[in-house]
C-alpha cells in the first residue's frame, strides 16, 4: 500500500490480480464486508485527491490506480463477474459458448412464456410468484459456483453453471422490467 513516504510506482504493482490487490484468498466465496474494508483502505491511500500536490507523473499513476481499484471492486463484489474473472484466470472463456443443456432451455423457454403473458396481463401475482423463482434459481447456480470453483475445482463445469445464471439474470431482469412497466 502506498504512504505518503514512498511513491505509488514503488509500492503498487499492476501485474496482481485482483483478489491479491485486496488482499484476498483467490475464491468465489468471498467475505464481502472484508472486500469493502480492503477497497476502503485502498481509496483512501490511492485516491487521486492525495496527490494534487504531487507531480503529474505521480498525479497520472494516482488515476490509473484508482481506476484500476474500482474496475477489481465492481467485479469482485458481483457474483457473476466474479466467477467470470475466476474463470479467465484460469484461461476459460465461459460466455464464449452457447452450448445449454436442453431440460435448462425448456425451463427458461416456458419461464419466458410465463413472463409475456403475465406482462400482457399485468399480473403482479404471477410476476412476484416467477420471481421467487428465478431468485431461488440464481441462488442455486451461485451455490454451485462455490461449490464447482472453490471446493471441486471443475472450471468447465463451473462456466456451464455461469451461463445459465447468466440467462436466469437476465430473465430477472426482465421481470424487472415489467414490474416497471405496469407503475
Amino acid at each position: 500500500m502506498a504512504t505518503t513516504n514512498q511513491p505509488l510506482a514503488i509500492v503498487l504493482d499492476f501485474s496482481r490480480d485482483h483478489f491479491a490487490l485486496f488482499g484476498l484468498p483467490v475464491a468465489y466465496a468471498l467475505d464481502g464486508a472484508r472486500l469493502d474494508q480492503a477497497y476502503r483502505d485502498l481509496q483512501a491511500q490511492i485516491h487521486p485527491d492525495k496527490f494534487v500536490h504531487a507531480g503529474a507523473a505521480e498525479q497520472r499513476l494516482s488515476m490509473q490506480w484508482a481506476t484500476r481499484v474500482n474496475e477489481a471492486y465492481q467485479i469482485l463484489r458481483r457474483p457473476f463477474d466474479r466467477a467470470n474473472y475466476l474463470l479467465l484466470l484460469q484461461g476459460i472463456q465461459a460466455m464464449n459458448s452457447s452450448v445449454m443443456p436442453m431440460d435448462f432451455l425448456e425451463q427458461h423457454m416456458d419461464w419466458s412464456e410465463e413472463l409475456a403473458q403475465a406482462r400482457s396481463a399485468r399480473d403482479v401475482a404471477t410476476l412476484e410468484r416467477l420471481e421467487r423463482a428465478l431468485r431461488i434459481e440464481a441462488r442455486a447456480y451461485q451455490s454451485r459456483l462455490a461449490e464447482e470453483i472453490d471446493q471441486r475445482h471443475d472450471y468447465p463445469r463451473a462456466a456451464e453453471t455461469l451461463r445459465k445464471l447468466r440467462f436466469t439474470d437476465k430473465l430477472l431482469a426482465e421481470v424487472g422490467a415489467a414490474y416497471e412497466e405496469m407503475l
